[in-house]
């Protein structure tokens, strides 16, 4: 009946949403369909997802955020008010306070389209916070210690890496490559290979299923379904893991270099801490398999997984929400 704290982690590919006193309880795609004619909302979610690829002329199934920022503020706004409305619960009198992660160098036009969709879509008060450092507070680093802590969050827009020291963001960088742009280049050698056309969905089953930043020990095959480009009728081909780490190495190395970036810029005290402590790895791209040892193998720093790491930015936004002395220190209050 009282007012609510919700973190919300607004992704390019899933938004989660952690209530206070119950962790992360919605994760849902950031997906919404909406009619050609009059623009209404059709599906958001779970739902719309559901539909991609598959609707007729008169509705169009949208993804409002691009590379992380939002690039349609109307149906982002619809897609928040169902999600915040979802999270709430019925029952709500007072309208909930939420604090929202956005990706490292954001400019201000972008972060205020974040605030104000937000707002337009039922919060009370709405706080914003950088998603390297939710990600670091999510995943249990000690933050507000005067010691060094890498995180690397791989996204579905964005991929961000970052060191954190008393609470706040040392060094930083990031490059508009995520798990988008990984599917992006699976169904492009498919159809520069094979003459395959494959929507993004199945880019992505493929991408889960025997995608590797290595190549393995055993290789992994896999049938994939698509439409033949020369003759336009269906078709079906066996792909192995190994012409999928092909596939995938152009977007790899970019995150590969954004994270050599950071460390060339960390101060010297910090860099004998990232070191000893190695970096944390968050976001749905750290469930590829072997990405942590590439990245070990590439930069020389140890690389380890986070317990959970798609629910680390949600978790670090409501945990820091709840933390008086950790707002104050992001300037909140």
């Amino acid at each position: 009946m009282f007012s609510r704290q919700l973190g919300i982690d607004l992704g390019t590919v899933n938004v989660l949403v952690y209530v206070h006193g119950r962790g992360v309880i919605l994760r849902e795609p950031s997906v919404v369909a909406i009619t050609t004619s009059n623009n209404r909302i059709v599906a958001v979610g779970e739902q719309a997802r559901k539909m991609l690829g598959r609707t007729p002329e008169s509705i169009e199934v949208a993804r409002p955020l691009r590379d992380g920022v939002i690039a349609d503020y109307y149906v982002t706004e619809a897609m928040l008010r169902y999600f915040i409305k979802k999270a709430s619960g019925p029952l709500l009198i007072v309208k909930p306070d939420v604090m929202i992660s956005v990706p490292v160098g954001v400019t201000t036009v972008e972060s205020r389209a974040v605030r104000d969709a937000a707002m337009q879509a039922g919060a009370r008060s709405v706080l914003l916070i950088p998603e390297p450092l939710a990600a670091a507070i999510g995943a249990g680093l000690p933050v507000m210690t005067p010691t060094g802590n890498m995180v690397v969050n791989l996204g579905g827009g964005t991929s961000e890496s970052a060191v954190i020291s008393m609470s706040g963001i040392v060094v930083a960088s990031s490059v508009r490559v995520g798990g988008n742009k990984i599917d992006e280049a699976i169904a492009a050698y498919l159809r520069r290979k094979y003459n395959l056309a494959i929507g993004d969905p199945t880019a992505e089953e493929v991408k889960m299923q025997i995608g590797s930043a290595l190549p393995l020990e055993e290789k992994l095959t896999m049938e994939v379904r698509g439409r033949d480009q020369v003759v336009g009728l269906p078709r079906t081909i066996v792909i192995n893991s190994d012409e999928i780490t092909e596939a995938m190495a152009e977007p790899i190395a970019a995150i590969i270099m954004m994270v050599r970036e950071v460390l060339e810029k960390v101060p010297p005290e910090l860099s004998s801490d990232v070191i000893d402590r190695g970096m944390i790895m968050t976001g749905g791209g750290a469930l590829l398999r072997n990405m942590a040892k590439l990245l070990t193998r590439e930069t020389g720093v140890p690389c380890f997984i986070a317990d959970d790491p798609i629910s680390c930015v949600a978790l670090g936004a409501g945990k820091a929400l709840e933390d008086f002395r950790l707002l104050r220190t992001l300037g909140a209050l």
